[in-house]
């Protein structure tokens, strides 16, 4: 049996190690997931889940753990995805599609490939996310979040993952894509309506979320169907329609990759530009350190990437017969590898339970994964991060964060769905 969600707090301890659950969601809806890999980062590190809505898995919580599985892409493949959804989700959204008269297709963005495949297919979209593109980029997005920011009210609450987080994923995704930009929201509420289940977020049924997944699809695959018959240019779509490699990817690649640039840029960022405000409102002595070092903003943004780990874990799937730490995983088993508890994991990390933003090792996080899958847009991640904070403490002396933010209700997402505030003069 493995543990119910209970209606009270809870005591991580007195539950049998046997029923422990990590990837129940409520707990990190309720900010109370973090005693869990405690624990088991002491007790259990390689811990096996034999009964949960999601099946059979295994959690990987040491940081070592973590670094060794996700370099092994031979003995632990992505090709089987790497999310961890339940079979009711799944048939539900099957069952939904399928009244909209869609079949639903299994999805492969080159995040659930195996090199050479996903190899070929990570160096067509490469080039818009390397330097030239972010030296591009740079000016036009400095003086768009700029603009953002001169419209916030002064004196009056407001939310700041709706007004900032969110309005600056989608002007950078709109940049990356050339999306109309006047239909920029459209891309943070998609990618909303991918990730999130009905009653939680945007998503009000099953029906709605597969009516707006396949309003996505439609969307892009007339992007796909514009840019192929244009000269090249420098968005993700058209090097994607004109890249030898991936211009006669099927319709479940084309879908999968989508899906993947969608996702991953915007809540890595966001939710990473909303907690750094709250973590910096929670630790004022180190916002004194930044506004007194500007030379502290990169660093800012790698300890507020491990400290508050916006994607909590990648999975993967046995190949063969695996042993960590005494314990074998068979093949066709699937491995969480926890970055939320890696990156809490003092083996390898100092005081990991403080937020400090001049550390020694300051990169030293899993947030944005490791070996061949380590995350494609981690730069342009960083540079959005850091042009909006250059801008913010440009402009406001103080923003206040009035109360707890409510927080994603995923085991994926580790991020907020909304953070009041109020900018005071």
């Amino acid at each position: 049996m493995t543990e119910q969600s209970p209606a009270v707090a809870e005591d991580i301890s007195a539950i049998p190690l046997a029923q422990l659950n990590p990837a129940r969601r409520d707990r990190f809806a309720s900010d109370t997931v973090l005693p869990v890999f405690a624990r088991l980062r002491r007790e259990d590190p390689v811990h096996f889940t034999a009964e949960s809505e999601f099946g059979p898995y295994w959690s990987l919580t040491l940081w070592d753990d973590i670094r060794a599985v996700g370099t092994n892409h031979r003995d632990f493949t992505s090709t089987h995805n790497i999310d961890l959804k339940s079979l009711e989700e799944k048939h539900k959204l099957d069952a939904a599609l399928k009244a909209l008269g869609h079949e639903r297709r299994k999805s492969i963005g080159f995040i659930t490939m195996d090199p050479p495949e996903h190899t070929r297919h990570r160096k067509a979209v490469a080039p818009g996310m390397g330097p030239s593109m972010l030296a591009t980029m740079e000016p036009l997005l400095r003086e768009r979040a700029g603009g953002i920011l001169d419209a916030l009210p002064v004196g009056e609450p407001f939310d700041w993952v709706d007004r900032v987080s969110k309005e600056l994923t989608a002007t950078a995704l709109a940049t990356l894509f050339d999306f109309p930009f006047e239909d920029r929201r459209k891309l943070t509420f998609w990618s909303d309506m991918l990730m999130a289940e009905p009653g939680h977020g945007p998503v009000k049924s099953w029906e709605h979320k597969a009516e707006e997944t396949i309003k996505c699809y439609h969307a892009f695959e007339a992007l796909w169907e514009q840019r192929r018959h244009a000269p090249p240019g420098n968005d993700l779509i058209s090097m994607l329609a004109h890249h030898p490699e991936t211009r006669d990817m099927s319709l479940e690649q084309f879908r999968g990759t989508l899906v993947l640039l969608i996702i991953g840029g915007n809540d890595t960022t966001r939710n990473t530009l909303s907690a750094s405000l709250y973590w910096l409102n929670k630790y004022p002595q180190e916002l004194a350190k930044l506004r007194a070092n500007p030379r502290l903003m990169l660093p800012m943004i790698s300890e507020t990437l491990r400290f508050q780990t916006p994607i909590s874990f990648m999975s993967r799937v046995a190949t063969r017969d695996v042993e960590i730490r005494g314990k074998t995983i068979r093949e066709g088993d699937r491995v969480v590898m926890w970055y939320l508890s890696g990156n809490r994991d003092a083996s390898a990390i100092d005081d990991p339970d403080t937020f400090c933003i001049d550390r020694e090792r300051i990169r030293r996080h899993l947030s944005f994964g490791v070996g061949v899958h380590a995350c494609v847009g981690s730069r342009v991640a960083e540079m959005q991060l850091t042009v909006i904070w250059q801008e913010i403490l440009r402009r406001f002396r103080r923003i206040e964060v009035l109360s707890e933010p409510a927080r994603n209700y995923s085991n994926f997402l580790h991020g907020f769905e909304s953070l009041p505030v109020i900018i005071h003069e």
